[in-house]
């Protein structure tokens, strides 16, 4: 199984408890219905270290890299990013791990 792990920096506008709240719904929503995502958790900051540094923190489990590597262009996640986060996201950072 895969875990890739994407964290966002919001921009600043879109910093608040709303908007993260917002985020949070939209992208488990748009990202859970995708046929490849085996799960999807997304949170925002607990702490204020951690809201230092990151807005929004996902999670989505895959069965291999090969459905990753067919997820990340899918057009329905295109849509979700490029159409929904990116306009409101200012440092994105992404990772997949083996468990």
């Amino acid at each position: 199984m895969i875990q890739r792990i994407v964290l966002f920096k919001l921009k600043d506008e879109y910093c608040n408890d709303a908007a993260r709240a917002e985020f949070v719904e939209r992208t488990r929503k748009d990202l859970g219905s995708l046929d490849r995502v085996r799960s999807v958790t997304v949170g925002a900051p607990a702490d204020e270290a951690s809201e230092a540094s990151w807005d929004i923190a996902i999670t989505v489990h895959f069965d291999s890299m090969e459905d990753v590597k067919a997820y990340i262009p899918d057009p329905a996640h295109r849509a979700y990013v490029d159409g929904y986060a990116m306009p409101r996201v200012e440092v994105r950072k992404a990772w997949n791990f083996e468990i």
